[in-house]
């Protein structure tokens, strides 16, 4: 395998419950990227921004954002990563969609709610992460507070595959507030040290509705710990080439998952 995967990091100042607005507006941010990219990274909630009260609104499997994404990914030529607010059954969840050219859809409910922003409770917990196979990389998204939990992220030989580690790429897109930014740039480096792999961190920047500012500091890590890529708090969309042929010679090189305990998640 000695293939390439680049990947898109659409850092944005999402607007306060205005999902229309929202996909006018990063629609507008991802148009150029047009054949140049295989993975397009959108913020978490990127139709509504971080909001306990957008739940009134939220949309389902059949809505617009929905459509939007599936659409986005078929002109981009390349797979659409973002969280939607979305009603399943009665439930409401932090959704993250992957939409491929194809038309082809996959979905994580985000399974780490934020206690502190009480949204617990009022939207309903995933429980399964998802990990899936893009342009012959394996990747494993996941939601904001999900990166405070390694356990639920570790990277595990022989689990899914017999003989190779369940993922390449980790990905978190985010909603993370400016005031616990060195959370988020020590965290991210930590899961791509831990789990051999690289690691994508999409955050937003601007003030929510609630007043809450956001720096971006949005990422791609290397499977040492260093940027490949960094953002500093501004409107920005980066796109980042990922080599395998490095990440395969450092597992094996330092084969850490050999060693790894065992363990089951419930």
């Amino acid at each position: 395998m000695d293939n390439r995967l680049r990947i898109s990091l659409v850092q944005g100042a999402t607007r306060w419950h205005d999902p229309e607005g929202n996909r006018e507006y990063y629609g507008g941010l991802i148009a150029p990227l047009a054949g140049t990219t295989d993975v397009v990274l959108l913020p978490e909630t990127f139709t509504s921004g971080f909001s306990n009260d957008a739940i009134e609104r939220a949309e389902t499997m059949d809505g617009p954002t929905v459509d939007w994404m599936r659409e986005q990914a078929r002109r981009l030529d390349a797979a659409i990563c973002g969280s939607v607010q979305l009603r399943v059954d009665g439930k409401v969840y932090n959704r993250l969609l992957w939409a491929t050219p194809d038309g082809e859809l996959r979905h994580y409910d985000k399974r780490h709610l934020f206690r502190y922003a009480r949204e617990h409770e009022r939207y309903a917990p995933g429980r399964d992460r998802l990990t899936l196979e893009w342009r012959g990389w394996r990747i494993c998204p996941m939601v904001c507070y999900d990166l405070r939990f390694p356990v639920f992220s570790r990277n595990r030989f022989g689990v899914e595959r017999p003989d190779a580690l369940d993922y390449d790429l980790l990905i978190y897109i985010a909603n993370w507030p400016a005031p616990r930014a060195q959370a988020w740039k020590t965290l991210l480096r930590a899961r791509a040290i831990e789990n051999l792999c690289y690691v994508a961190g999409l955050n937003r920047v601007g003030e929510d509705g609630n007043g809450l500012p956001y720096s971006g500091d949005s990422a791609v890590i290397d499977f040492l710990g260093n940027p490949a890529s960094e953002c500093a708090d501004a409107e920005v969309v980066s796109t980042t080439t990922l080599q395998w042929a490095p990440l395969a010679a450092h597992r094996e090189h330092f084969p850490a998952m050999l060693d790894a305990d065992a363990f089951e998640l419930r």
